[in-house]
């Protein structure tokens, strides 16, 4: 079992989660419970799953979670070009995004090696 609150990838997902949530406000109200709905809810499924995986009782179990917080990257990813070719977000904020998305998907793939290194 690992501490999830000290892990640098989860904090960082928490970061991107609050990002996301300050700049999907200004999206169109009829969005609501469309795109700004599910952007929120994969934004929040990546720190979700990785501390949810931290909590098992098995590193193979925290792989699992962990993949699956990286498809809601993936996901995420997919609803930010979204937004940006429907002009809801700003390009500046949605690279920021993308950016911080990509490096989260990096930690996500080394602490991932590093656990499959572990179980061998």
């Amino acid at each position: 079992m690992h501490n999830f609150k000290e892990l640098t990838v989860w904090k960082k997902a928490i970061d991107l989660s609050e990002l996301v949530y300050r700049n999907t406000r200004q999206f169109p109200t009829d969005e609501r419970f469309g795109l700004t709905s599910q952007i929120r809810r994969a934004v929040v499924s990546v720190s979700a799953n990785i501390a949810e995986g931290a909590g098992r009782k098995s590193d193979k179990e925290f792989l699992n979670f962990l993949s699956i917080a990286n498809g809601s990257c993936f996901e995420l990813q997919s609803h930010i070009i979204i937004s940006i070719r429907l002009e809801y977000i700003e390009k500046d904020i949605a690279n920021e995004v993308l950016s911080l998305i990509i490096e989260i998907q990096k930690m996500i793939h080394a602490l991932s090696q590093k656990l499959k290194r572990e179980l061998v």
